[in-house]
């Protein structure tokens, strides 16, 4: 069973690798959000499996919680400043309606 976690944890972070393609060289900043979700799910799943390979899984788990909390707060932040920029003129009416 350890050798088969070693080869799956090897292997994900190669598949870890691949989205960096797409945070790096992405044409639009939403192409970019979505290679970093990818890395960061990928990420979850691998910290998890770090938890199972050293008996310690519960907590592991809470990491990989907060971990997943932290990225998809991150995700939304990001996606309502980046509409927010793209019409600053609904954003603008928005805050007089208030």
């Amino acid at each position: 069973m350890q050798t088969f976690l070693l080869v799956a944890a090897t292997v994900l972070m190669v598949v870890i690798v691949i989205p960096l393609v797409r945070v790096w060289k992405g044409p639009t900043v939403f192409d970019r959000l979505l290679g970093a979700n990818a890395m960061a799910t990928k990420t979850i799943v691998l910290i998890a499996m770090i938890g199972y390979f050293y008996d310690r899984i519960g907590m592991f788990i809470d990491i990989t919680l907060a971990y997943a909390a932290l990225g998809f707060i991150s995700s939304l932040a990001l996606a309502k400043y980046m509409t927010a920029e793209a019409h600053p003129e609904e954003a603008q009416t928005e805050e007089k309606d208030e």
